[in-house]
């Protein structure tokens, strides 16, 4: 009796032990001291991303649908979204630190870090803490904290399957990276009214109205005669896809107010088929510079690439003059008298 007593301990205890093994066998690579587990298997779950910088400056990312947005709903260019949600899916493995290294990143990534919150389906489960690159530039040194299996020890070496090189660059804060660089999209039909006003030379105003398939073009307040419906088609086909240059790092508040409170050179409205308009207000960029070949005095000139534009929003970007020239130089497309018109530095004529 005492032995088949015996017999049935040692089982129960090697069931156990062999419960114990395959479950430790199951979290290899997911103790607690170096998670690996970094990869979003369903991307599609994943609806907020809150990126905060080794300065504590925090970007939070929404999915609305199909679209993400800025925390406030705002526009932000999708291609970026699309950058990091591959970095989800696609991270992999590269490498355990040595044990020399361990203690020095852990403590160097303690201080300064990008955290990367990760959400699905409106519930938190992994943070990614990205720390500096590996030593031959092909990962990154990473943490993970994660909602089962809680927050590794000790950082390991990560990298972008089918990709050579960091993952950082992929995860910043700044607002201004993030937002979406389109201006106007508007298809022919859904346009009814364009006017361009130069404040400084009004000979080269004018305007084009769309009502059905009536069209006219107005030149300084009067309207012009024998324009070809085929030139007002080809100049409203230019306002399908406008985008400024680059969002304003230059100036700041102060600066911003002071160049508002000058007048526009030119204004850009338009005016959709739904009655919303739009007004662009176009600055030149003045570059200034002092002691020349012409003597000591200081020497005014304008900026012939770029110009500044405040937004209907009111704010401020930069902008292209070869994007613009096409929409606000109605002498390009229409029959336009401009005798005696002096051409200002800042304008690029367009070549006819």
């Amino acid at each position: 009796m005492k032995k088949i007593i015996v017999l049935i301990l040692s089982i129960s205890l090697l069931t156990v032990l062999f419960f114990v093994a395959m479950n430790l066998s199951e979290k290899q690579g997911k103790s607690d001291t170096e998670l690996i587990e970094f990869a979003i298997q369903d991307i599609s779950t994943v609806d907020r991303v809150i990126i905060t910088d080794k300065f504590d400056n925090e970007f939070e990312l929404l999915k609305k649908g199909t679209i993400w947005t800025d925390k406030n709903g705002g526009c932000i260019t999708q291609t970026k979204v699309d950058h990091v949600i591959d970095a989800f899916k696609n991270i992999e493995f590269k490498g355990y630190l040595t044990d020399k290294s361990k203690k020095r990143f852990t403590n160097l990534m303690a201080a300064q870090n990008i955290k990367v919150e990760i959400f699905q389906n409106g519930e938190w489960t992994k943070t990614w803490y990205l720390g500096p690159s590996s030593q031959d530039h092909l990962g990154q040194i990473m943490l993970l904290d994660d909602k089962e299996y809680g927050k590794s020890a000790f950082p390991v070496v990560m990298s972008i399957k089918n990709m050579k090189g960091i993952i950082d660059p992929r995860f910043y804060s700044d607002p201004l990276q993030w937002m979406c660089q389109d201006m106007i999209s508007l298809q022919l039909p859904d346009i009814s009214m364009v006017k361009v006003k130069f404040n400084d030379e009004p000979l080269r105003s004018f305007k084009v109205t769309k009502q059905g398939s009536t069209m006219k073009v107005f030149q300084d307040g009067k309207q012009l005669q024998g324009v070809e419906p085929t030139a007002i088609y080809n100049y409203l086909s230019n306002f399908q896809d406008v985008n400024f240059n680059v969002a304003n790092y230059e100036l700041n508040v102060p600066q911003m107010d002071s160049l508002k409170a000058t007048t526009p050179f030119c204004e850009l409205t338009v005016k959709n088929t739904k009655g919303t308009s739009e007004t662009f207000k176009l600055y030149r960029i003045i570059n200034k510079s002092v002691g020349t070949d012409v003597g000591m005095a200081e020497v005014i000139n304008t900026d012939l690439d770029r110009f500044w534009c405040v937004m209907p929003a009111g704010n401020l970007v930069k902008c292209q003059y070869f994007v613009f020239n096409p929409l606000i130089l109605g002498h390009a497309f229409f029959p336009f008298d401009l005798e005696g018109l002096t051409t200002h530095d800042g304008i690029t004529p367009i070549e006819e």
